[in-house]
């Protein structure tokens, strides 16, 4: 039997089958540039969450793996169906891997990330880029929904939105959680920390918006030390500075 899950992202890979061929997508530049900085070109490299396979053409040795059968229909190279949290490969296997805007998808992030590193080899790279700090009402639509439609609670949640959208009030709450992480991290920078994240009640039944089937809620700061705590190094992210002030978009980390 399906999980809701994997029946929801077969109905999205099926309504995706007839739009034509994969589009090219923004993520592109920064592939391309891992992908010759690390020389990738002809190395075995895994994408995971692969949809419509839009980047096997990155790399000569590209494997693919998604929740949804469907989605291999537009693969040329190997696929393979399966989540994050068990990939179905031997420990370092793969030279590379990038995973785009689908660890958000993920009930159990670190899992993944724990998968991740078991299957690179050591002194691979990999680039990463969720959709970070999804909002927890994009399930409900609140942001795109009319009133009308709406609770007296969905109501009172929309007039605050404003508030909780602004980037003083996210980083009123942000900021001092990533100085005592940060602080933690400094303190004992060889002891691995686990990966804090947010749970979110995924939406599989009405797609209001982008990340409505959202699981967690990740931050690109958070993501870094998990890694940098267990001795890996991030080329996008090489000083403090620059990673306590991450917002969005990709992280590229390379394994020992």
């Amino acid at each position: 039997m399906r999980s809701p899950a994997r029946a929801f992202y077969e109905r999205y890979q099926e309504m995706g089958s007839h739009q034509g061929a994969p589009q090219a997508r923004p993520e592109e530049p920064a592939l391309r540039r891992l992908i010759a900085d690390f020389d990738l070109a002809h190395a075995r490299v895994l994408e995971i969450g692969a949809s419509r396979a839009a980047f096997q053409d990155l790399a000569d040795g590209w494997v693919g793996v998604d929740l949804a059968w469907a989605a291999g229909r537009h693969a040329r190279k190997p696929f393979a169906t399966a989540s994050a949290e068990a990939l179905p490969f031997g420990a370092e296997t793969f030279g590379g891997a990038w995973s785009i805007a689908v660890l958000e998808h993920v009930p159990d992030p670190q899992g993944a990330l724990e998968e991740l590193c078991r299957v690179l080899k050591p002194g691979a790279a990999a680039l990463l880029a969720p959709a970070w700090h999804c909002r927890p009402w994009a399930a409900e639509g609140l942001h795109v929904r009319p009133w009308k439609d709406l609770s007296l609670r969905q109501c009172l949640v929309k007039l605050s939105l404003p508030l909780r959208n602004s980037l003083w009030y996210r980083a009123l709450w942000a900021l001092p959680l990533r100085m005592a992480r940060e602080l933690r991290y400094q303190l004992r920078p060889r002891r691995p920390m686990t990966l804090r994240f947010g749970r979110l009640t995924p939406n599989y039944d009405t797609f209001w918006c982008a990340d409505a089937d959202a699981c967690s809620i990740l931050d690109p700061h958070e993501m870094l030390l998990y890694f940098l705590s267990r001795g890996w190094t991030s080329p996008s992210h090489p000083t403090l500075r620059s990673r306590f002030m991450v917002r969005h978009g990709a992280i590229v980390v390379r394994k020992p």
